[in-house]
């Protein structure tokens, strides 16, 4: 669908403000349903949702919030995108909202070229994502859902703060937000604060002047000077010490700094995202973090969930990972051994993806053969095959194994509904159930 022919759904009650946008709109050759209550839009919804781009909504309207009308919408299967209008003293609200997935919102009074581009970025189109995408932090609905946050969040210059346990994948989402956004052109400034040493952090971040304390031989420039244009990525903010948190609370606020023994100001352009495998909000009850800096910090947060929770993510990792590393080493790697696959979906990876590209990396560097053994991954297990049959496992077995692999998968992902499990897998319903029965798995009862 071209720009010029998007349907678009206004809910504005003012009628000055709401026919001028959509005498503009029909202008752009857009098609546009006006309601000047949201109560009409969801008395409405949802027949009239199939047929809409994308839903221009006001925060406050007469009846209803543009809260509780996004709340009723976007409940409903294929709900467009939603994007708002609102005063200057709503935009926390407004924030809130694209938490909650809104894809966009603008203040008033706005530029209308402005508002014309949001409309077409965000309006249902073949310009925008869909499932189909090659994926960048997962295959998972989890992290489908975080990229598609990060879309939005490019948009926006606040704060980000990505969460999750250690090795998870925090810095790989950081790069990919600096990837979307005004900050591509940019550096991408990463600093350890756990890897850096407390006294000399502060002169890292900040820089310093020629002869600011002893060893200062000559001016440095700091990462939040240096990642001008871009991202300042502070990995591991939990860690910093106290006293630095409350210059970096400052930075934020200011978007200025002094390196050290500077008078000078210098201004801060760079975006800054933050992360921790931490729990801030808990850090701060115990009077380790400080909680000004927890609110700036976290205005669009990013949790990811562990591996461990993502089955379909860990074997699109591994196939990625052995293939990247099989070429790294020159190596013919064809992939894993039915063994061993069973024994990664097993495994709890505490080290999440750093954990199994560090096991991928010796398995490849050691193993003898062409596919990857249970031995070559796990060489601390004390489950080891039989010498002769090794790596070998009956036919018969890791046929059903798979097969019952994939059922539970289906399975999983639809909720347990047998005719939706059955379409992903392409057999039929009746099918379905007696490899069902054979294999001791439970569905939802369908009538």
């Amino acid at each position: 669908m071209q720009p010029d022919s998007l349907r678009i759904g206004l809910i504005e009650d003012d009628p000055v403000m709401g026919g001028s946008i959509v005498q503009r709109l029909e202008i752009e050759g857009c098609s546009v349903s006006w309601w000047q209550k949201g109560g009409d839009l969801i008395g409405a919804a949802p027949k009239v949702l199939d047929g809409l781009d994308l839903v221009v909504c006001d925060i406050r309207l007469p009846d209803l919030s543009g809260e509780a009308i996004y709340k009723e919408i976007v409940a409903i299967p294929n709900a467009p995108p939603f994007v708002f209008m609102t005063g200057y003293g709503e935009i926390d609200q407004a924030v809130r909202l694209m938490r909650m997935g809104a894809a966009d919102y603008f203040t008033k009074p706005f530029d209308f070229e402005d508002f014309l581009a949001r409309i077409r970025r965000n309006a249902r189109s073949p310009l925008r994502r869909h499932e189909d995408d090659e994926p960048v932090l997962g295959v998972s609905p989890e992290m489908r859902d975080a990229e598609a946050l990060l879309d939005r969040y490019a948009r926006l210059d606040l704060p980000v703060l990505i969460t999750g346990e250690s090795g998870v994948g925090k810095e790989v989402a950081a790069k990919h937000l600096h990837s979307l956004g005004a900050t591509s052109a940019g550096p991408f400034i990463a600093v350890n604060c756990a890897a850096i040493p407390p006294d000399l952090l502060e002169s890292e971040i900040f820089g310093h002047e020629r002869g600011a304390f002893s060893g200062a031989i000559k001016q440095h420039r700091g990462y939040a000077e240096r990642a001008a244009g871009g991202t300042l990525f502070l990995d591991e903010i939990g860690d910093m010490p106290l006293p630095l948190q409350a210059k970096i609370l400052r930075l934020i606020e200011d978007r200025t700094f002094h390196r050290i023994g500077g008078e000078k100001p210098i201004a801060l352009k760079a975006r800054i995202v933050a992360a921790t495998h931490r729990n801030l909000e808990k850090a701060c009850q115990e009077d380790l973090f400080r909680e000004d800096l927890f609110f700036r910090i976290s205005v669009l947060p990013l949790p990811l969930a562990p591996l461990r929770e993502r089955p379909d993510d860990l074997l699109w990792l591994l196939n990625g990972m052995i293939a990247e590393a099989s070429l790294r080493q020159d190596r013919v790697i064809l992939g894993v051994s039915t063994a061993a696959e069973e024994m990664v979906l097993e495994h709890a990876w505490p080290g999440n993806a750093r954990e199994l590209r560090n096991r991928i990396e010796r398995a490849i560097a050691v193993g003898s053969t062409e596919w990857l053994m249970p031995q070559d991954l796990f060489p601390d297990t004390r489950k080891r095959p039989a010498p002769v049959t090794e790596g070998f496992v009956a036919l018969s077995d890791a046929r059903d194994s798979a097969e019952r692999r994939q059922i539970e998968r289906a399975l999983d992902r639809t909720g347990g509904h047998v005719s939706e499990a059955a379409k992903l897998l392409r057999i039929s319903r009746t099918t379905l159930w007696e490899k069902m029965t054979k294999y001791g798995l439970g569905g939802r009862s369908e009538t």
